[in-house]
């Protein structure tokens, strides 16, 4: 378990993380979502040692990172998968790391196996692609076997087989009631891998809730529907609780009421239908209504 505990981290008259508390239960996948510059990354150099707090305070398994006997087989970690000796070999980079912890050699050659490194296990890795530098830097966070997981953007420069390959792992690794932090900018990855939600903005929580929750309360469920009296099907719904809006070619989205009463009604007064599609809200459309106040770095729209 990770508990974050007022957690504050201030570069001069900079503050990068302001007053921020969570919790990371075990058996389950959390996301940890935000922004640019939202602090996400500073946090989790927090939870790790590597950056200390200007205030509050960050253990993990109940007591500081820094206080553990043996890193490696508590918290895995990959927060820089450059974070390596561009002169060694994948093999002999992670054998090093396991010489530290008295791990062995066969665990190195288990987990080399399990990322996919085993054809480029004996190259340098300062020649690998972004991907297979991902590879080997999720290797390391595996190496010791540890209760606890922590990965910033781990599906960056991967390919399709690769993400759904890290999605796999770390739901596989939540359902043996490990704790795992997941950082990602992909949306869509994201709605698929993560349990519980936790969304900074500008160095604070904004939100803390599990997925579906979160989704629900930040966006709305409509039905897309098409029909060649669209006018005609518009009066009908019309009600206090209904929205309804065009979409254009003779579409309608409406919302506060289910696509079985828009289908009944339809048929009621005679009004074909062309399409009746429901739509609910995505973990994407909840993010950016979540954010939309909260965005450090704005880009101008394009017409």
């Amino acid at each position: 378990m990770i508990v974050a505990e007022n957690l504050t981290k201030r570069y001069g008259s900079t503050t990068a993380v302001d007053d921020v508390s969570f919790t990371v239960r075990p058996g389950q996948v959390t996301g940890f979502l935000g922004p640019n510059g939202a602090g996400k990354s500073t946090t989790m150099r927090m939870i790790v040692g590597l950056d200390a707090p200007s205030a509050g305070r960050v253990s993990v398994g109940g007591h500081r990172y820094t206080q553990s006997r043996s890193p490696l087989t508590e918290v895995g970690v990959l927060l820089d998968a450059k974070a390596v000796h561009t002169g060694r070999s994948a093999r002999v980079h992670l054998r090093a790391m396991a010489a530290t912890h008295g791990i062995a050699n066969t665990r190195v050659d288990e987990v080399i196996a399990l990322t996919g490194l085993e054809a480029v296990a004996g190259k340098r890795a300062g020649k690998f692609s972004l991907g297979m530098g991902q590879r080997l830097g999720i290797a390391a966070a595996l190496l010791g076997d540890p209760q606890t997981l922590i990965l910033d953007e781990p599906v960056n420069g991967l390919d399709p087989e690769g993400v759904r390959w890290v999605r796999q792992l770390v739901r596989h690794l939540a359902g043996e009631g490990r704790t795992v932090l997941l950082s990602s900018h992909l949306m869509s990855e994201m709605s698929q891998t993560a349990d519980h939600v936790i969304v900074l903005g500008r160095g604070r929580v904004i939100a803390d809730a599990p997925l579906p929750d979160l989704v629900r309360a930040w966006t709305r469920n409509e039905v897309l529907v098409r029909t060649p009296r669209a006018s005609d099907l518009a009066g009908a719904l019309g009600s206090p609780d209904v929205t309804v809006t065009d979409a254009g070619d003779g579409g309608l989205l409406v919302a506060g009421v289910s696509a079985r009463a828009i289908g009944d009604l339809a048929a009621e007064r005679g009004i074909p239908l062309h399409e009746l599609t429901p739509r609910t809200g995505s973990l994407e459309e909840a993010y950016m209504a979540l954010t939309e106040g909260a965005v450090q770095y704005k880009t101008k729209e394009i017409a």
